[in-house]
C-alpha cells in the first residue's frame, strides 16, 4: 500500500500573525484520504486527490489565524481490503474525519470501518442507494445514483428518441443506475434494450451487434467506468450501429478523456457539472479554479470539483462542531445534517441518511475537442449535435 502526504497547512504564519496566546488557541486539523490512486480507478480517485488538496489549501487561507488543516491520504489500490486497512490507520493517526473513496464496492466497508469508529465519513464516490440504505450516521455523500439518472434520462428525453439500448457493467451500482433509467424512460413510451457485461469484458463487438441487428435503437446509453466506455466505443466504431447519439455517465466528458481518445470522444455526451475549457464566473469558483491550476498546471474537472465541494463542507462542519464544543464529542456529524450550502455543485443539505437530496448532474458533449454543457437548458453554454456520433 502507497501512503502519501499533503501537507498544505499554512501553520508556519501563526506565530507571526496571531501572537503567543492566539497561538495557544489555534488548531491543526487532520483529515484522512482513502483513494484508489492506483489500480482500474486510478484516473477517478486522483480526480478527487486533486480536488481535496485545492479544498485544503482554500481553507487554509481562509482560516489563516484560526484554525489549520491538512490531508494524509494512502492508496488503496482500488482493494475494498486495502481500504478497510487504510480508513482503520488514519483513523489511528488521529484523522478527525475521512474525505474520499471511488467505487461503491469500495466505499460500502471503507465507511463501515469508520461508522465502527465513531469518524465522519463523506464521499462524492458512491452513488448506490445501498450506502445510504444502511442507515449510518457518520456517512455522508453529496451526489447520488438519482442525479445521474436524471440528467441522463433527461437528456434522452429532450432528444426524443424512443428507441434506446442500454449498456451497462453488471456492479451495484451501474446496474441500479442502469434499473432507474430503464424504469424512467419505459414510464414515457420508450423501448429499452437491456445489455449487461461484467468487468472482464473485453470484446464489446458481440453486445455492439445485439444493439445494431436486435434492438435497431436510436440511443446508446453507457453506464460503466472509463475502461468500459473505450471498448464499448471502439466496438461501435467498427460496426457503426445506426444510432443518433451515445450517451454516458461519470468520468467520460472529461479533458482528460478528450485528450486521450480524441478519436472515440467526437459528439458523446456524459456528466459533467463544467465545460472544457472552464467557465467560472462566481467568485468562490474563481478562486477554485486559479487554486487548481496553480497546484496542478491544468484546468479543473468535475472529478475535482465533487472532491473539493465534499472536503469544504467538511471543513466549515469541523470549524463549526470545534467553536460550538461538540467536535470532540462526536458533533461534527449533528454538524453536517446542518448543512445548508450552495456550493460548485448546486445546493447541498443532508437527509437523515447522509443524502444530498438536492443533487442533480448536468450532460455534457465532446466537442471538437471541447466539453460543451448541452443539458439542462439554463446550464448549457451551447447546444447539442444531434444526430452525432464519433463514426
Amino acid at each position: 500500500m502507497k501512503r502519501t502526504l499533503t501537507q498544505l497547512a499554512a501553520t508556519v504564519a501563526l506565530g507571526v500573525a496571531l501572537g503567543a496566546s492566539s497561538l495557544a488557541q489555534a488548531k491543526e486539523f487532520l483529515l484522512g484520504s482513502e483513494l484508489p490512486l492506483t489500480g482500474n480507478l486510478a484516473r477517478v480517485g486522483q480526480g478527487m486527490h486533486e480536488g481535496i488538496a485545492v479544498a485544503i489549501e482554500m481553507a487554509n487561507r481562509a482560516y489563516a489565524g484560526k484554525h489549520s488543516f491538512k490531508v494524509s491520504t494512502i492508496d488503496d489500490e482500488t482493494n475494498p481490503a486495502k481500504a478497510v486497512a487504510a480508513v482503520e490507520r488514519l483513523i489511528g493517526d488521529g484523522a478527525v474525519a475521512l474525505t474520499g473513496g471511488y467505487g461503491s464496492n469500495i466505499i460500502g466497508p471503507a465507511s463501515e470501518a469508520a461508522q465502527k469508529a465513531g469518524v465522519v465519513y463523506i464521499t462524492s464516490g458512491g452513488v448506490t442507494p445501498e450506502l445510504t440504505a444502511r442507515g449510518y450516521p457518520t456517512f455522508f455523500r453529496i451526489n447520488n445514483s438519482e442525479g445521474y439518472a436524471k440528467a441522463m434520462i433527461g437528456l434522452l428525453e429532450d432528444m426524443g428518441v424512443k428507441k434506446v439500448s442500454v449498456v451497462y457493467l453488471n456492479k451495484d451500482a451501474t446496474t441500479n443506475l442502469a434499473k432507474q433509467v430503464q424504469s424512467a424512460l419505459s414510464a414515457k413510451g420508450v423501448t429499452v434494450g437491456m445489455h449487461e457485461f461484467d468487468a472482464a469484458t473485453s470484446d464489446f463487438k458481440p453486445l455492439l451487434n445485439k444493439v445494431k441487428l436486435q434492438d435497431r435503437s436510436e440511443a446508446i446509453a453507457m453506464v460503466g467506468y472509463e475502461n468500459d466506455y473505450v471498448g464499448i466505443l471502439r466496438a461501435a466504431k467498427v460496426l457503426k450501429p445506426q444510432v443518433k447519439a451515445v450517451v454516458g455517465v461519470w468520468s467520460l466528458a472529461t479533458a482528460q478523456m478528450a485528450k486521450e481518445f480524441p478519436d472515440l470522444m467526437e459528439n458523446v455526451y456524459g456528466t459533467s457539472m463544467l465545460p472544457y475549457p472552464v467557465e467560472f464566473t462566481q467568485p468562490e469558483a474563481l478562486e477554485f479554479a486559479a487554486e487548481y491550476k496553480k497546484l496542478f498546471n491544468k484546468e479543473p474537472d468535475y472529478l475535482g470539483q465533487f472532491g473539493y465541494v465534499q472536503t469544504r463542507l467538511l471543513i466549515d462542519a469541523i470549524v463549526r462542531a470545534e467553536e460550538a464544543g461538540t467536535l470532540a464529542k462526536g458533533g461534527l456529524a449533528d454538524e453536517l445534517r446542518r448543512t445548508d450550502a450552495q456550493t460548485l455543485i448546486g445546493r447541498v443539505t443532508f437527509d437523515a441518511k447522509g443524502d444530498n437530496t438536492n443533487f442533480s448532474h448536468r450532460m455534457g458533449q465532446h466537442q471538437t475537442g471541447k466539453v460543451v454543457l448541452v443539458w439542462p437548458k439554463d446550464a448549457a453554454n451551447g447546444a447539442m449535435r444531434f444526430p452525432g456520433v464519433p463514426w
